[in-house]
């Protein structure tokens, strides 16, 4: 069959087939997910995203190697900081991280996930950095979070495939990284009203400042440059 004719059939078929749907318990893997029309929901899952900031200029202007340390120290923190709160890592995507949270206080896991990692960026990858170099390079980055129901859909061809996150929170997690970093972490409204106390304020001080998302139809998000310590 020519290339045309394949892609032609293939997408017929994906237009007029109808999907089957399944909750998940816990964040799935390609494998648990058939090629076909096939979904697995999490209800109310919490997505971040962490991306390095500049780094187009950084690797325009630095040496390749400086770069893939900074790529590489940034991405192991945040990952390893994911699991410590129990998140599941689900894409690594050039220079940031994609991880979903379910389950008990998962709002308060994410949350608490971002503000560490702003602290790791201060006071590790950063100081480490400037005893190896002398630079005036400055670490930058975002983190964004959202809270939605969340379906895992395979997709690809027989080989060659991934899982694709369709909901609202994968998109406007990723959204909010876009954001200037002047402020490290954005979270929505609905993360925010998930959070626990102890994760809104700090002696009685708010630890997030809210915000109207103009480019999202006035959205209400919150963002904060504070960082949480790591023992």
């Amino acid at each position: 069959m020519a290339l045309k004719d394949d892609l032609t059939s293939e997408v017929k078929a994906i237009f007029k087939s109808t999907w089957t749907e399944t909750t998940g318990r816990m964040v799935p893997v390609p494998s648990d997910i058939g090629l076909g029309n096939k979904a697995t929901l999490l209800e109310q899952a919490v997505v971040l995203y962490a991306d390095l900031d500049g780094s187009t200029n950084m690797v325009d202007k630095k040496k390749w190697q400086f770069s893939a340390k900074i790529y590489k120290a940034f991405l192991h923190c945040a990952a390893k900081i994911v699991k410590a709160e129990s998140g599941d890592i689900t894409a690594y995507d050039g220079d940031r991280i994609m991880a979903i949270f379910i389950g008990d206080n998962k709002n308060d896991r994410a949350a608490r996930a971002a503000l560490k990692l702003r602290w790791a960026v201060l006071n590790i990858i950063q100081p480490i950095m400037k005893e190896t170099y002398t630079t005036d390079f400055v670490i930058a980055h975002t983190v964004g979070i959202d809270v939605s129901d969340l379906r895992a859909v395979r997709t690809g061809v027989r080989g060659d495939n991934d899982l694709v996150w369709v909901g609202r929170a994968a998109n406007y997690a990723a959204k909010l990284t876009t954001l200037s970093s002047d402020y490290a972490t954005r979270i929505t409204k609905a993360v925010y009203d998930g959070l626990s106390t102890s994760l809104k304020t700090s002696n009685s001080k708010s630890i997030w400042e809210a915000r109207t998302w103009t480019n999202m139809n006035g959205m209400s998000i919150y963002r904060s440059n504070w960082n949480w310590p790591i023992p």
